[in-house]
């Protein structure tokens, strides 16, 4: 069962344009609730090695530690539903209260969502 704030592998191909394909790390995004209920899709935020700085919200930095390698960013403007046949391994790590709280409000800017 997944988790609220879990980095996993997943298989992102097909590649269309500029979304990120191959098995990569996701960071899970989605409602606990929904994944509690074991729901067929689950959302998710791609994340990369190569590394931008200054690139807030559109980026946020994720620290190495656990399974997950590298730093990396997770790529906030490509916030996806996938499948979970899609999930290949994890979790590789799970998010702090405080990173995972600066993917949430850098969803909520680039999704134009005001503060809850």
């Amino acid at each position: 069962m997944r988790k609220r704030g879990e980095i996993w592998l997943a298989k992102l191909n097909p590649q269309r344009g500029v979304e990120p394909g191959k098995v990569r790390p996701v960071l899970v995004v989605q409602a606990q609730a929904l994944l509690d209920e074991c729901h067929s899709s689950t959302l998710v935020v791609p994340l990369t090695s190569g590394l931008l700085e200054d690139a807030e919200p559109l980026r946020v930095r994720i620290k190495q530690g656990e399974g997950l390698e590298r730093d990396s960013d997770a790529m906030i403007d490509q916030l996806r539903a996938i499948d979970n046949k899609r999930f290949a391994g994890g979790p590789l790590r799970q998010l702090d209260t405080k990173e995972l709280g600066e993917v949430d409000q850098a969803i909520r800017e680039v999704m134009d969502l005001e503060a809850v």
